[in-house]
């Protein structure tokens, strides 16, 4: 299904056949992360061709997906790692970097800046494009985020990469994810809202769902807020003070610098942090975005990790697993029923049907925390009015065995006393006392089979306290 291959001075080695009689690695597993620089680590014995051919940061490496016709890592690699054993078996294994690590190999310049987030981001590439050799440039491609004003006011830094300012002054101050798309040879850089679709193909228990966790975050939580908008430079020429004071809310705000959210309080307690906004002048409209902000913001990081079949391999969904994408996830026993976005995948080349994905930073907001507490509060009480239930049926089973038992010992005694003479009667009894036996036995048989069911309820009633246990030594 993957076909790998190296390249040299544009000359190719295929290292990895997706053909069975073919070459192989030893290992291959890919990782993929929104904004993050993919990576691809491989590990080959002595008798495979890459041996001896590969050259950090100068050979090339591609993985191609045959079933999907297209690459699923492009890039380069990067440092060896060698071993031999007592038995002289040689292990080779490497560590290769996606073709964003090339913005890496540019360092910006010192320059003050103010204009639109999309012209600072051509600016920065065609910085990048005049340093490096011609297959390690991009152009700017799609520009789809900006601020409120569509201004920034920064400074580069000669101290940073490309691949630093754009992390920097774009991602983080403007948003937006980054997407690598090849059009008539060229390379293009976008910046999207969000990449990626919305998918119909469920990730569900008992379907194609093989493990999942589930970790929750609250430390990103502010309840006291304190806004600040643009640098204010200093009236004094001689000040040497390298910290400039930043415009506040106060003259707005009835001189208090901060605007706190009560519920939030209520529920977490004082925590305080700031959200700095360079492109605001105005100390009203500071204190209005504050407040926009403060009401938006989601207080608890729900993240998972799992582990999914892909069945689109054999024809059996539609949809394979695609870093941005999103998937209804089903998992009644954690209780979880929601559309959750993949930030990260890991695919091993030997074993494509199994994907590890990485579903990314579900938030919570405070209404949504609190119902699901509740749930989780009123799913304790249902079980443990299961196990009462359980518990009487099992009082029953075991009078119902008694009185099998009963019966058992009457129909020997019939037999043991029986009387030639009147052996139709006895047979008569016989059958009659068989029947009541048949009975109990049947209806033993059915509580066993409610038992087996309470076990089962009692297994998801231990999973929803240690989760509850767990949120709430999270929280407390």
């Amino acid at each position: 299904m993957y076909k790998v291959s190296i390249f040299n001075d544009g000359v190719e080695t295929v290292i990895h056949s997706p053909y069975i009689n073919g070459h192989k690695l030893e290992s291959g597993v890919i990782k993929k992360e929104i904004n993050k620089i993919d990576s691809f680590s491989i590990g080959f014995y002595i008798n495979n061709p890459a041996y001896g051919k590969l050259k950090p940061f100068k050979t090339l490496i591609k993985v191609f997906n045959t079933k999907t016709n297209r690459y699923e890592f492009e890039g380069r690699v990067l440092a060896p790692s060698e071993t031999m054993d007592d038995t002289g078996l040689y292990d080779a294994s490497y560590e290769c970097e996606g073709e964003l690590g090339y913005l890496h190999d540019s360092q910006q310049r010192h320059l003050e800046y103010r204009g639109t987030p999309k012209d600072l981001f051509i600016t920065l590439l065609d910085y990048h494009n005049d340093q490096v050799e011609d297959y390690k440039k991009f152009y700017p491609g799609q520009f789809e985020v900006t601020t409120s004003t569509d201004n920034l006011y920064v400074y580069l830094s000669a101290e940073k990469t490309t691949f630093e300012e754009i992390e920097d002054k774009i991602l983080t101050r403007v948003g937006g994810e980054l997407r690598i798309r090849k059009e008539n040879g060229k390379r293009y850089l976008d910046v999207l809202e969000r990449i990626g679709e919305d998918k119909q193909t469920e990730i569900r228990i008992a379907k194609n769902l093989k493990s999942i966790s589930q970790n929750v975050d609250p430390t990103e939580i502010i309840t006291r807020l304190t806004p600040l908008g643009e640098r204010i430079e200093s009236e004094d020429e001689e000040a040497t003070d390298a910290s400039q004071a930043r415009l506040t809310i106060e003259s707005v705000n009835n001189g208090i610098p901060y605007i706190d959210r009560p519920d939030l309080i209520d529920e977490f307690g004082i925590i305080g942090g700031h959200v700095t906004w360079d492109d605001i002048t105005l100390p009203s409209r500071l204190l209005s975005s504050a407040k926009k902000w403060m009401e938006e913001q989601k207080v608890v990081l729900y993240q998972y990790e799992l582990t999914a079949v892909d069945l689109s391999l054999i024809g059996l969904d539609i949809d394979s697993f695609d870093v941005g994408n999103s998937y209804p996830v089903i998992n009644p026993i954690m209780g979880i029923d929601d559309r959750l976005r993949i930030v990260g995948k890991s695919i091993d080349i030997n074993n494509p049907h199994d994907d590890s994905l990485k579903i990314g930073d579900k938030f919570k907001t405070l209404d949504e925390y609190q119902l699901d507490a509740n749930k989780s509060a009123e799913k304790v009480i249902d079980l443990e009015s299961t196990v009462t239930r359980q518990s009487k049926r099992v009082v029953e089973l075991s009078k119902a065995s008694q009185q099998a038992q009963q019966e058992i010992e009457r129909l020997q005694q019939v037999i043991a006393d029986a009387d030639v003479e009147n052996l139709d009667q006895v047979l008569q009894q016989i059958n009659n006392q068989l029947s009541g036996l048949y009975n109990n036995v049947g209806a033993i048989g059915q509580e066993i089979t409610n038992l087996q069911e309470s076990v089962s309820a009692l297994n998801d009633f231990k999973t929803a306290q240690e989760q509850i246990n767990f949120n709430q030594n999270t929280f407390n």
